[in-house]
């Protein structure tokens, strides 16, 4: 049971608890638990990014340094978006973050005040959702369309949703959980409406190369000019395994890169040099790395997926990016419920999806970034329950 203080901050005490952290502390631990609840691997970070941060640890870089990173972490950025994507950047549009979540966190703030509206497309990570609410800004959703197993935006419907008090659109393609991957003119038509009511797009591209369509998914980059107003979330996380590490970065007009080091600065004042060694090598390095990862995650995907659909009881397709079946099982109304009994008696958990807000209350989500194996076995599981319940 949670008691509510009368003497602590009101807006604080309102942050609700994380719908996928509940199942998570409820299950974790378990002998013979298969965990697809979050969004992370099976893998360790690789050895070549923990060597380059393991050496600068014992060579002493342990002190304050830049509070929006190192030049070199900065130049590796910029050189990680010269060989994937077409913008033209410089080392003043890149600052580094304690995690894709500060990312986020940061260009809210930035760019929505107190009771200001930021609109997102749902079902969604709930975080962002939060993240707005907690800086007194209203998170208001636009749910996709789920058609014959696909998310399909509508771009009317997301104009409607404009009001006077709408600051920024946030958008995140890939996305998590749906799997829903903008196309160009999805792009082009989210833009165009951003213009003509004068909005900022934040723009979570954390998946952009999850995507199994291609090298990477279409990008706000690809048709963006350069005094649009867009703020790229992005995080070292799913990439290169780096989950635990908490480290990001943020793409940002240079206009506003003094109040971005400002609120890194009264936040957590920056991230370790050491850590930011590990990204560069992660950066340099794991071009390698990323390609091998997404292969092991299409044939994760595609024995998942296969798996559901052959009970004949499971609504999916394949997602075209990011690391997440999110399916609606015949007869499953309360997901949340639903998922506690999965875990009980298949030992595999699942992400409900009464935790990713309008539009997610029937669906189950699993992430599939393991070892193909493993997701062999948990497909059997789940086949073996969903056909017996």
């Amino acid at each position: 049971m949670t008691i509510i203080r009368p003497d602590i901050s009101a807006r604080a005490a309102a942050a609700p608890r994380s719908g996928i952290g509940e199942i998570v502390t409820y299950a974790r631990g378990r002998d013979n638990l298969m965990p697809l609840w979050i969004g992370e691997g099976d893998l360790a970070t690789p050895e070549f990014i923990t060597r380059a941060a393991s050496d600068a640890l014992l060579a002493g870089e342990t002190f304050y340094t830049w509070t929006q990173g190192i030049p070199e972490l900065r130049q590796a950025i910029l050189r990680y978006y010269q060989r994937h994507y077409t913008a033209d950047l410089s080392v003043d549009n890149i600052y580094v973050t304690g995690s894709g979540m500060q990312s986020i966190v940061l260009a809210i703030q930035t760019v929505a005040s107190a009771g200001d509206e930021v609109i997102y497309l749902s079902p969604a990570w709930p975080n962002a959702a939060h993240a707005a609410s907690v800086s007194e800004a209203k998170a208001v959703p636009v749910v996709l369309d789920f058609i014959d197993g696909r998310w399909v935006l509508d771009a009317g419907r997301l104009e409607a949703a404009i009001t006077p008090k709408t600051r920024a659109l946030f958008i995140n393609t890939p996305s998590n959980p749906t799997g829903w991957t903008a196309t160009k003119d999805d792009l082009e038509a989210i833009l165009s409406l951003a213009r003509r009511h004068g909005l900022w797009i934040i723009a979570d591209e954390i998946y952009g190369l999850y995507y199994f369509e291609g090298t990477r998914a279409p990008s706000f980059m690809d048709v963006m000019d350069a005094e649009d107003r867009i703020i790229f979330a992005n995080s070292f996380s799913k990439n290169w395994c780096m989950t635990g590490w908490r480290i990001g970065w943020v793409v940002a007009p240079a206009e506003i890169g003094q109040t971005l080091t400002n609120l890194i600065q009264y936040s957590t004042s920056g991230v370790a040099q050491f850590m930011q060694k590990g990204a560069i090598a992660a950066l340099d390095l794991g071009d390698e790395f990323i390609r091998s990862n997404v292969e092991r995650a299409r044939t994760s995907r595609d024995i998942l997926c296969d798996a559901l659909v052959a009970t004949n009881r499971v609504e999916t397709r394949k997602p075209e990016g990011a690391l997440y079946a999110f399916l609606k099982i015949d007869g499953v109304t309360d997901s949340r419920a639903e998922a506690f009994r999965i875990v009980d008696e298949t030992g595999v958990g699942m992400a409900p999806g009464t935790a990713f807000g309008p539009g997610g209350a029937p669906f189950m989500r699993a992430c599939f970034l393991r070892d193909p194996k493993q997701i062999e076995d948990a497909a059997e599981r789940l086949f073996a329950y969903i056909r017996r319940r």
